[in-house]
């Protein structure tokens, strides 16, 4: 399996590399999906190493094809560091603000597009923005690429908190959003269902929730509050978590089950995991005894993964090996985001 690996990454040069690690299945689909790939708002956190993937993945797909496929990552592109890393590693760049219809409209035409533009720091601040990026983008992009087949970024939190002992919320669960964030998440996702009502766009939706790399995530960030010494609040005292590199090949091997009307599908780790022995875990790899806030509620939000596993299988990378890594890069100081999820937000809150 091209993705397997257990080395811990050292630098971010190494778990970039490792993020953006296709494997047999995400070939395959590139090489049975022509056409060029473009991926939009894809300055994020995932966006960059979901870029290298599908640049990797292309490069075998395609190989001994005589023209080049283009993958094209769009985003403003705030930092010209990230901007000239991905063009390093052959992928082509468009510095373009999404809230601009007129700068949408000018993009290149792809038949396959990946979108991953929104906002989830700072709702609580500037809730007016969180819904133009979350809502009037979407507007604009499937509007844009109506003809193309699309997989748009979703997110779990448009679930309620269910029983943590139910098993997660289907994709058949009627979504009760708390909070703005996640009623603007479900905007979003009525924005795809509205093109593909009118104009017939094949779309596929993705509510993913918790992926992690080590620079930022939930494990990073249960992992600082134990080294630090600052308790771990355990009220949302369970969660699903995924790794990165996991979740951008599902997502690229979603291009062709994009659908009229839409598929969507929960992406997430499939293991039920207690926020208490995620901290207790770390805090033996860290050795540090870590200490709790608060009490476990008896609900969660948490995703069923029933779909994913009979489409695209288990996710590759263990729990265990992620908890090592993750302990490992906090207690060296490597270079962290600075972007704490706030998983343990009970009232939608970000």
């Amino acid at each position: 399996m091209i993705a397997a690996a257990t080395a811990t990454p050292r630098s971010e040069e190494e778990l970039d590399e490792l993020l953006s690690r296709p494997r047999d299945a995400t070939i395959a689909t590139l090489r049975r999906t022509p056409g060029d790939v473009i991926i939009l708002g894809a300055g994020g956190k995932m966006g960059p190493t979901l870029a290298r993937m599908a640049a990797r993945a292309a490069a075998v797909a395609d190989a001994g094809k005589p023209h080049a496929r283009r993958i094209i990552a769009v985003s403003r592109f705030s930092s010209s560091r990230a901007a000239d890393a991905l063009v390093q590693n052959g992928i082509e760049v468009i510095a373009a603000d999404l809230l601009d219809a007129a700068a949408v409209a000018r993009l290149p035409d792809a038949p396959n597009v990946i979108f991953m533009a929104g906002q989830k720091f700072g709702t609580a601040d500037a809730p007016s923005r969180t819904w133009m990026m979350n809502v009037v983008v979407p507007a604009h992009c499937a509007e844009r690429f109506a003809g193309s087949r699309i997989v748009a970024f979703s997110t779990g939190n448009v679930y309620p908190l269910v029983p943590a002992t139910g098993g997660g919320a289907t994709e058949g669960t009627t979504p009760a959003p708390v909070g703005e964030y996640a009623a603007s998440c479900l905007g979003r996702e009525r924005m795809f269902e509205h093109f593909a009502a009118t104009r017939g766009t094949h779309v596929a939706i993705v509510r993913l929730n918790y992926a992690i790399d080590l620079r930022y995530g939930v494990l990073t960030d249960i992992a600082q509050r134990v080294w630090r010494g600052t308790p771990v609040p355990i009220a949302m005292g369970f969660v699903n978590v995924i790794w990165q590199g996991d979740a951008n090949r599902v997502a690229l091997e979603l291009l062709p089950h994009a659908s009229n009307p839409p598929y969507t599908l929960n992406l997430t780790g499939t293991e039920l995991l207690s926020v208490r022995s995620l901290a207790s875990q770390l805090g033996m790899r860290l050795g540090r005894e870590p200490r709790f806030e608060g009490s476990e509620a008896t609900d969660a939000l948490l995703s069923n993964t029933a779909r994913m596993r009979e489409t695209f299988g288990y996710p590759e990378t263990r729990l265990d090996l992620m908890l090592d890594w993750v302990a490992d890069w906090v207690r060296e100081g490597r270079p962290l985001l600075g972007k704490p999820t706030h998983f343990e937000a009970r009232d939608g809150a970000y």
